[in-house]
């Protein structure tokens, strides 16, 4: 009998222990994740500021893009992980939005650590935060503002409340029509949902401030045309172009293999050969019309030597060489060329044809420019120009986060007003259908609506305003009828109508938002154990 007591006793003694480690796992998992997303908080918003990241080489990067700044940190814990491809995740489908999607998951995990505390099951917590995520994306719709895509002026109005919390903000008038007026130009009528972001190409160009920036009827070369012995050739009137992925110089042996020639007359003759290559190669280019030439890079050996320029300067052709490879397609998709990977198939059925290929100045360096092409695909470029490198990177990034929120209207036609005004709506209406519920399920959907009022009280907060007070106002005012555009006005500092104040929001950028950060947070909750393995 003493023999079974102690095992027994032994028995509830080891449990115990497991419970208590499965315990302390998940709330270190919270936590971690918690940290990181408290890290980040205070970039959310217009009014957020911003983080430098210096690199092991000291390169500088300065953001308050939630995406960017995850990636680029070093998260060594499991869960804080989970939280960078969080991020991650919220870009790709959504492109903005990428900060509150981690401050709305650490949130959740706060919420949850608390539940845990009072002795909820976590399976109950995670059934019970799915169904009132789903509860909210329906909610959500039923307070959307649909949007006609063809209509340029709510288009912007989306593009500059995105542009509004980066550090170029006061370029907001120039990039928003730039980003509208790209998707507009890619954009398939009869497939609107399918918007190719690759299909926009940025050249990134120093010199100058961000309002030089422009968007260009045509297509933009990076590289400035290539000059043999003379001057080279800058314009080319009617130009016809061909893209060759084959090198106008001389072949040579295999890197393992030499030839050593000690006899003059065997040197002349091999220069000689070397020379007549070259001649033929350009004679069929020049026997296609072509007199704008594309070579692709090549690593192996010179993609065109001297003594092929001087020869193709001689036959009156611009060359714009060391095109990359992943180009490639952009190119031909513009032009309406086919690259041509050997001399014998290059006809004139494969060029493209443009009214003008003509080098032009552009801040500290030079870009080629064709414009006026002949059937010209649906692709459009930008020549994004800033005063340093550190502006340049943020304007890109920027810009490739308007675009995104375009890309996401031509997806889903619906708009919600921002400043908060969603986040409200939706944890007032929770907390109303959560007293229709019963047992845990409603405890767990109030602390889902509860933990929706940080993106507001972190506007506040990040505003310089009391967000006890101002988070209490709105609550007031989206529990009376008729007042679901309500949200924090950063610029006057207090609450107002954001429908009137043009703050807008693609619908898909806070539904995603809301289903990825709560899927994150179950996924973490669920986690009772970390395993070492080989």
């Amino acid at each position: 009998m003493a023999v079974q007591q102690t095992q027994k006793q032994s028995t509830v003694g080891e449990r115990y222990t497991d419970d208590k480690l499965k315990h302390d796992i998940r709330i270190s998992n919270m936590t971690a994740a918690k940290k990181l997303a408290d890290a980040i908080r205070t970039s959310l918003g217009p009014r957020g500021m911003d983080k430098m990241m210096v690199s092991e080489k000291n390169d500088v990067t300065i953001t308050n893009d939630g995406a960017t700044i995850l990636s680029k940190m070093k998260a060594t814990h499991p869960a804080a992980k989970m939280l960078v491809e969080l991020s991650k995740s919220q870009d790709i489908v959504a492109g903005d939005g990428t900060t509150s999607v981690a401050v709305l998951c650490g949130a959740l995990l706060n919420k949850c650590i608390a539940l845990l505390a009072r002795g909820v099951h976590p399976t109950i917590i995670s059934d019970s935060l799915a169904l009132a995520c789903d509860e909210a994306c329906k909610l959500t719709e039923t307070f959307a503002i649909p949007v006609n895509i063809n209509d340029r002026e709510q288009l912007i109005n989306a593009a500059t409340t995105s542009l509004g919390s980066k550090v170029v903000a006061q370029y907001s008038d120039v990039l928003a029509p730039i980003a509208v007026d790209c998707v507009s130009r890619i954009l398939d009528d009869k497939r609107p949902d399918l918007v190719d972001l690759r299909d926009v190409r940025c050249v990134r160009k120093q010199g100058g401030t961000i309002d030089d920036t422009e968007l260009t009827e045509g297509i933009v070369f990076d590289q400035k045309t290539a000059k043999g012995s003379g001057s080279g050739i800058h314009t080319v009137e009617d130009a016809k172009i061909a893209l060759i992925q084959f090198c106008i110089s001389p072949p040579k042996t295999d890197m393992e293999n030499n030839v050593i020639v000690s006899d003059y007359t065997q040197m002349d003759r091999i220069l000689k050969e070397e020379r007549n290559y070259v001649i033929g190669l350009i004679k069929k280019i020049k026997a296609t019309g072509c007199n704008v030439l594309l070579i692709q890079k090549s690593i192996l050996r010179d993609a065109v030597t001297e003594l092929g320029m001087h020869y193709l300067q001689k036959a009156k052709i611009m060359v714009i060489k060391d095109v990359e490879r992943d180009e490639i397609e952009f190119i031909a998709k513009t032009l309406k060329l086919q690259p041509v990977a050997h001399p014998e198939q290059l006809t004139p059925e494969k060029l493209g044809r443009a009214k003008l290929a003509k080098e032009v100045v552009c801040g500290k360096s030079k870009v080629v420019k064709v414009t006026g092409i002949e059937n010209m695909g649906k692709t459009v470029s930008v020549i994004v120009r800033g005063s340093n490198q550190l502006v340049l990177d943020e304007a890109d990034r920027s810009l490739h986060d308007a675009l995104c929120v375009i890309r996401c209207l031509a997806h889903k036609q619906f708009l919600i007003t921002g400043g908060g005004s969603a986040e409200i709506e939706l944890s007032v209406r929770l907390g109303q259908w959560a007293r229709t519920l019963s047992g845990m399920e409603s405890v767990c959907v109030k602390a889902f609506a509860e933990a929706l009022e940080v993106i507001p009280y972190t506007l506040a907060e990040n505003a310089g305003l009391n967000p006890i007070e101002i988070v209490t106002e709105l609550r007031n005012k989206h529990a009376m009828l008729g007042n679901v555009h309500e949200g924090i006005n950063v610029k006057k500092g207090t609450v107002s109508d954001m429908r009137k104040e043009n703050v807008l929001q693609p619908l898909l950028v806070t539904t995603s938002a809301l289903s990825l950060a709560t899927e994150c947070a179950r996924m973490i909750l669920k986690i009772d154990d970390i395993c070492p393995v080989r």
